[in-house]
């Protein structure tokens, strides 16, 4: 099984799902290539107190938002799929209208025509017309749009139960089995 994953995390509120899939995908044995967009670095300072030194720590691929250059901006870089989180209106937009201006944007859009999972773990609220346009149309082409609602089901004590269900149901879209969370049981 291909083991490559493309994980971008952009400016929008939530850092701590992308950290968290970061980590999950990591610990799975995953090959991650990572993105990070100028406001996600800002914002994963500002909500986890952490820089992109956290990342280059642990062993992986890092590219920055303008290396348009970078392998996974090509179809024939095999993977699994991408996952934006959390992803920002602004990247939503920008893929949903085919603007590639980034790498994020140009990962996405290969993600799309290649037939592979993209995954966009939107975060934003409320949502205005605009904003539900462009998920219909980035729905329609192939990726799915997931937004960062908890569940309540399992009985979550923490932010980090919320984070982690979530990021098992992430997973659970790109076709990785984990258990990281407890499954819904009849009782």
């Amino acid at each position: 099984m291909n083991k490559r994953i493309v994980l971008g995390i952009t400016g929008a509120s939530g850092s701590i799902f992308g950290i968290k899939v970061f980590e999950s995908l990591h610990q799975l044995g995953f090959e991650i290539h990572l993105i990070i967009s100028k406001p996600g670095e800002k914002v994963i300072k500002m909500e986890n107190n952490l820089t992109t030194s956290y990342f280059q720590k642990k062993g992986i691929y890092i590219y920055s938002p303008d290396e348009i250059e970078a392998p996974i901006s090509s179809g024939s870089f095999k993977n699994i799929g991408m996952v934006i989180a959390p992803c920002s209106m602004a990247t939503l937009g920008a893929i949903a209208n085919g603007v590639g201006n980034n790498l994020i944007h140009r990962a996405a859009d290969v993600t799309l025509k290649e037939k592979r999972k993209l995954i966009l773990l939107i975060r934003e609220t409320p949502l205005n017309e605009i904003h539900i346009k462009n998920m219909l149309k980035i729905a329609r082409a192939g990726g799915v749009i997931m937004p960062a609602c908890p569940a309540f089901y399992n009985k979550p004590k923490t932010i980090d139960d919320l984070v982690t269900h979530l990021t098992s149901r992430v997973l659970d879209q790109l076709g990785i089995d984990n258990n990281l969370t407890q499954r819904w049981e009849k009782e």
